[in-house]
């Protein structure tokens, strides 16, 4: 067992190694590893969340388990990371939080969470998960996903809020809407009495590497007047794209 278990964290410590991800055939060279060996360590972690395998290329990298894992560490050492200065300049801007989630499978995962000036304010807990269906960042890490198709036709769709699209094909036109206009709004269908709009943030070649929203109390913002903050979002989403690891 301990000997697994030692196997497990030297691949999981070469996926570091890898952040554009790596083929199982060269990982187990590197590992020392027979393949097999190292695709049934692989399924395990896999399973736990620990590393991910991406549909499209079908290259291994490290899971958002670990980072999950890792925030109380970072939060108690007052981590601020590249992307908080670029929220904070954004929260300033709007008066309303700002949150940055990223994909891991069939879920969101919140990174950070930058408050605004109001008073009452819409939190993102670092390291929580979150529905995709139904929340504007959500919706965004859907219509520009490499494996989109499979989500949309995959995703669970439960009625989380008054407005949850739980149709099928009516969230497939939702995603197509997104692509075309390239943000999303979320109008009560996560929480009653919560809106917010999102817009991703991407590589050169149009992918998602995350995905970034503003907020609010639906007495306190109309969607239209949520749809004034895509340029500002557009603008930080550019330059979130330069600084974030992908």
């Amino acid at each position: 067992m301990a000997d697994m278990v030692g196997k497990a964290l030297r691949v999981l410590s070469l996926l570091g190694g890898y952040p554009e991800g790596v083929p199982l055939s060269e990982l187990a060279r590197a590992a020392g590893y027979p393949v097999s060996t190292t695709h049934r360590l692989l399924s395990s972690l896999q399973s736990e969340g620990f590393a991910r395998n991406d549909p499209v290329s079908k290259r291994y990298s490290l899971g958002l388990r670990l980072f999950e894992l890792g925030q109380s560490v970072s939060q108690a050492r007052g981590f601020a990371g590249v992307a908080l200065p670029v929220m904070q300049k954004l929260s300033a801007e709007t008066g309303e939080p700002t949150l940055l989630a990223v994909l891991d499978g069939h879920n969101q995962v919140y990174v950070h969470s930058v408050q605004g000036s109001q008073r009452l304010q819409i939190r993102g807990e670092p390291g929580a998960r979150g529905p995709l269906h139904c929340t504007s960042m959500g919706k965004c890490l859907v219509a520009f996903a490499s494996n989109r198709d499979e989500l949309v036709a995959s995703l669970e769709l439960p009625a989380l809020g008054p407005r949850t699209i739980t149709s099928r094909e009516a969230f497939a036109a939702e995603i197509a809407a997104v692509r075309e206009r390239g943000f999303a709004i979320a109008d009560e269908e996560h929480e009653e009495g919560i809106r917010a709009v999102g817009v991703p943030i991407r590589t050169p070649d149009g992918t998602a590497i995350a995905a970034l929203s503003t907020a609010a109390p639906a007495y306190r913002l109309t969607v239209a007047q949520l749809e004034e903050f895509v340029p500002a979002l557009r603008a930080a989403a550019r330059e979130l794209a330069a600084l974030l690891p992908r």
